[in-house]
């Protein structure tokens, strides 16, 4: 994987000062994951304030998080550090200082429906409408902000060509047919189904900024895009769609929404048709989403686990298709965080230094995530049980048409 030798422009901040010695359990937790403080390795931490220690040993992850956005510290390559944290588990060895915060975190998850109707534009307003310059100067020209797929790509706009290419095969679109989009994000996907395989697309975001963009790229297409949550979407007359199509979107539903969220699509969908479902997905079941993650990139966020998402399936859809490609994010990422940085002094004007470290640290911390295997990425194909025939997966064995 290409992703060890990318570069990245070297972080800007201040050099390391004279501090005091780091505290003893911080230097043993890193170097369970190999990474030193005020080492001279690419992956190590080079600190540049003192109070970055106790930031990080009574905060974790939101502690560090927070620290580094301020300048507190640097590293030359975050997407290395944060593998070697994650593949060593140190997300889930917080200090005893931190834990009580976890906790905290943890029961406020459990307790509460995080992604209630009423807070379901939360996201879209917060990280969605940050800015379509900024994603705009990222993403490929479609501006898909999900993985792209790499297998038979030279860069990222192959890569996300043939995962729309993909997608649409394996939903069988045929012309005519009617396509649903649940969080449809600037178009590109609604404008690709149109125009490819000239289907009629319905789609809905949650985003004002991105359903702008997104009826100006769609015009004079057969599509149709609102600003609206699934839970309350009525498709007209009662009529079901065709094929369901949801990428990127499930980490924002919520276990405790999980059974409403599939009823929908269920309800939604014709007989014989077809859900594809795209999802980042972990390994194991989490009891919250990383603090920093949560609190400064996607409020309200929950990644599902393999027992969950099948969990909430069950009863309610076949599962026709399970496609793991998760090291194909580490990828996609990397591509972004460069494009980001080339952008940068275009994007300066608008944004200060304090963005630029904020969506470095989101973008390479991420690629580090995916390249440590917690992260995945999944497409599910799924069906009603009442459905007839006989599903035949697809990869493309070729870039697209």
């Amino acid at each position: 994987m290409p992703s060890e030798q990318a570069t990245l422009s070297r972080p800007e901040g201040p050099k390391p000062q004279s501090a005091p010695q780091p505290p003893l359990v911080l230097r043993e937790l890193l170097a369970r994951a190999d990474v030193q403080i005020n080492g001279t390795r690419p992956w190590d931490m080079r600190v540049n304030d003192a109070r970055s220690y106790r930031r990080i040993l009574t905060q974790w992850s939101l502690g560090a998080g927070e620290a580094y956005v301020d300048g507190d510290w640097d590293c030359e390559r975050l997407d290395m550090m944060f593998e070697r944290l994650l593949r060593a588990q140190l997300d889930r060895t917080a200090p005893a200082s931190a834990r009580w915060k976890l906790l905290l975190e943890s029961l406020r998850h459990r307790l509460f429906n995080l992604q209630s109707e009423a807070r379901a534009h939360q996201v879209g307003e917060h990280h969605y409408d940050a800015g379509n310059d900024v994603f705009e100067a990222m993403l490929d020209s479609r501006m898909i902000y999900s993985c792209a797929y790499w297998e038979h790509a030279e860069d990222l706009e192959q890569a996300q060509a043939h995962k729309l290419e993909m997608i649409c095969r394996k939903l069988e679109l045929k012309p005519g047919e009617t396509l649903l989009d649940i969080g449809c994000g600037w178009g590109g996907l609604a404008r690709f189904a149109a125009e490819r395989f000239g289907v009629r697309v319905t789609g809905i975001t949650v985003s004002k900024e991105q359903l702008a963009l997104a009826e100006k790229r769609c015009e004079g297409l057969p599509v149709t895009l609102l600003l609206q949550d699934y839970r309350s979407f009525q498709c007209a007359d009662d009529r079901r769609f065709d094929k369901i199509v949801s990428v990127g979107m499930f980490e924002h539903v919520g276990l405790k929404n999980y059974g409403v969220y599939f009823d929908t699509a269920r309800r939604l969908l014709a007989p014989d048709g077809l859900f594809l479902l795209h999802s980042i997905g972990v390994d194991q079941r989490a009891p919250h989403t990383d603090p920093w993650i949560e609190r400064y990139i996607f409020p309200n966020g929950k990644l599902p686990s393999p027992v969950e998402l099948a969990g909430a399936l069950e009863g309610r859809f076949i599962i026709e298709d399970w496609h793991n490609f998760g090291p194909d994010y580490d990828r996609t990422l990397m591509s972004w965080a460069e494009r980001f940085e080339a952008a940068w002094p275009q994007l300066a004007a608008r944004y200060d230094e304090g963005f630029r470290r904020m969506f470095r640290y989101y973008l390479l911390s991420c690629a580090g995530f995916f390249r440590s295997r917690q992260g995945q990425l999944w497409q599910l194909v799924l069906s009603r049980p009442e459905r007839r025939g006989v599903y035949r997966s697809v990869r493309p064995a070729s870039p697209p048409r």
